[in-house]
């Protein structure tokens, strides 16, 4: 999915470049979370020796990344990513899995305060699946091995809970609706995070 990959690029160089010196607030945050998806039930032969490996699910604990830029107190647009920590063994084969999206942001106005910021993000983005340097003879049993990408559709709410005036405690929902995730059993895919953050230029 390299066309995915390119727009991600351009995405976040216009990002930086054309809207960043005209953003009132810049946000970054970190933290940790999970990912959510069931097995698809499949077991494969995969190293040739007549023994069926069972497929895995999406789950464990994942870092939880990202950057918001508003251009007013209501508008704003942001990017959130989020990587597997270990490896999981899927079909024999150990793999990682990751999410980056690139949404649009509004905070309504009517519940926001000095002390309360939340987020209603909409966009897109992609998915990929990486296996581990894979022998190239059981990668080729495993689909989608030894990397594959996936559209992405985005939903989440989330809200800024600040400590001081710059620093906060950030919640976050995301579900992601993930095109032809065939590795998995469910095409929905959602997360859950903590991060804290800093919010730059804030009044």
């Amino acid at each position: 999915m390299k066309p995915i990959r390119n727009f991600a690029v351009v995405l976040v160089l216009i990002l930086a470049s054309s809207r960043l010196v005209r953003a009132q607030e810049v946000d970054a945050f970190f933290g940790l979370g999970s990912a959510h998806a069931s097995s698809n039930g499949q077991q494969i032969d995969t190293f040739g020796d007549g023994t069926l490996y069972p497929t895995s699910g999406i789950g464990g604990a994942f870092t939880d990344l990202g950057a918001n830029f508003f251009f007013n107190r209501q508008i704003g647009a942001g990017w959130t990513g989020a990587w597997k920590f270990n490896s999981t063994n899927y079909a024999g084969l150990q793999y990682h899995t990751s999410f980056h999206t690139f949404d649009a942001i509004v905070e309504p106005s009517a519940i926001r305060t000095r002390h309360f910021a939340p987020e209603i993000r909409a966009g897109i983005g992609f998915s990929g699946v990486h296996f581990d340097e894979p022998d190239p003879v059981s990668c080729s049993q495993v689909p989608g091995c030894p990397d594959s990408y996936f559209f992405v559709g985005h939903l989440a709410g989330a809200a800024r809970f600040y400590f001081t005036n710059h620093i906060f405690l950030r919640p976050a929902i995301d579900v992601n609706y993930v095109h032809d995730l065939y590795p998995f059993g469910s095409h929905w895919v959602p997360r859950y995070s903590m991060s804290v953050g800093y919010s730059f230029g804030r009044e």
